[in-house]
């Protein structure tokens, strides 16, 4: 075990929740031994998936990124505001996903890692849900200025001030991470040993104190901003005659609204579960087996976000499809170069008028809007 301390439990209790019952049912402890045979055969199945998709497609969205920088205008083409974050947000879910196949071996026997890599892959787990959502909250807000007040916020939109804040995000994210890496333990769950998660003397008060701030902090907040961003930006379109403006934006509304659909169920079980703790809600054993299988999927359903937003790549981005097009004919041989070279005579004949009037959203060389 690498020197390291095991908890054992004697029943069953879902990483995320440490269910404390009613009084009246104490003297009987709630057996989710039904709840932990389930997980054994689906998530193995699910990280498996999801590893593969989103391994694939957003290493293609970090090589067509970097083709398409290196062929505009001769490779003196910088990043756009909107690229800079989709960047950094392809490396958290790439981030993310490296960690699946350990949870899939863990579910499908046991966790044969060692405690040091079972904080690391909580920490890279939280990493990637706290930036996530900051990112598209960055994004969201870099349009509103961009559209909303396109004059006068023209100085603050520059590369150099994304990539700061970018570096931030990343800094107030390992922090954020830091809680959960602190709080991952080895613990024994039906004789197995698994990584999960033992709060201090086992007291609900750290769980659901640390769920609320999860909650808010990783989900509400950010969602807030998001949503009066898009409020505003929509009421500035409604008699805006510019189309480059508003394919610009459905890309970005889509990516927020699959984040949503994505982790709102997952944060609404949390929601319950802390309730429950709280005593707000006595539901009893049957209460904490539907919570526990709900966060149990949710959660899944969450992690499949990090394979889900190159899929928007290819449908939604118009430019995208495109490129990655042009980069699989290269690929292809002498034929793929020979179009690439015709292709380049045609781009220069494209770049200075369709994308001119973009300037103003500093889109002009994005090749994911």
């Amino acid at each position: 075990m690498n020197g390291s301390q095991v908890i054992t439990d004697n029943y069953w209790d879902y990483d995320y929740s440490n269910t404390h019952y009613p009084d009246e049912l104490q003297a009987s402890p709630c057996k989710q031994n039904d709840v932990y045979s389930f997980g054994r055969s689906y998530y193995p199945a699910v990280y498996s998936l999801v590893f593969f998709l989103a391994i694939v497609g957003n290493v293609l969205v970090l090589c067509v990124v970097a083709r398409y920088r290196s062929s505009v205008r001769g490779g003196a083409c910088a990043l756009s505001i909107t690229d800079i974050f989709l960047l950094h947000l392809a490396v958290a879910d790439l981030l993310l996903a490296l960690t699946l196949p350990l949870s899939a071996v863990q579910w499908a026997d046991k966790w044969v890692f060692g405690l040091v890599v079972c904080k690391i892959s909580a920490g890279l787990f939280s990493l990637n849900r706290y930036s996530s959502i900051l990112f598209l909250a960055c994004i969201s807000f870099d349009r509103y200025l961009a559209i909303v007040h396109a004059v006068r916020s023209g100085w603050k939109r520059t590369s150099w001030h994304a990539h700061v804040v970018c570096s931030l995000i990343w800094g107030i994210c390992l922090g954020l991470s830091g809680v959960d890496v602190t709080f991952k333990q080895l613990s024994k769950v039906e004789g197995q040993l698994m990584c999960r998660t033992w709060y201090v003397d086992n007291t609900k008060q750290w769980q659901v104190g640390l769920q609320l701030i999860s909650m808010v902090l990783g989900f509400g907040l950010p969602l807030l901003v998001m949503l009066y961003c898009y409020v505003r930006i929509f009421r500035s379109l409604c008699n805006a005659p510019r189309r480059q403006k508003r394919k610009s934006l459905r890309l970005i509304v889509s990516l927020v609204a699959v984040f949503m659909l994505c982790w709102a169920p997952y944060n609404f079980f949390q929601l319950a579960d802390s309730l429950e703790k709280l005593g707000t809600i006595r539901g009893g054993c049957q209460f904490g087996w539907a919570v526990d299988l709900g966060i149990m999927v949710t959660e899944s359903v969450g992690l499949s976000h990090c394979a889900l937003n190159p899929l928007l790549y290819g449908f939604v981005g118009v430019k995208f499809r495109r490129e990655l097009a042009k980069m699989v004919k290269e690929l292809l041989g002498p034929r793929g170069w020979r179009g690439r070279q015709e292709w380049g005579v045609r781009k220069t004949r494209r770049t200075t008028g369709s994308f001119s009037s973009a300037e103003s959203e500093n889109t002009s060389h994005s090749v994911m809007v």
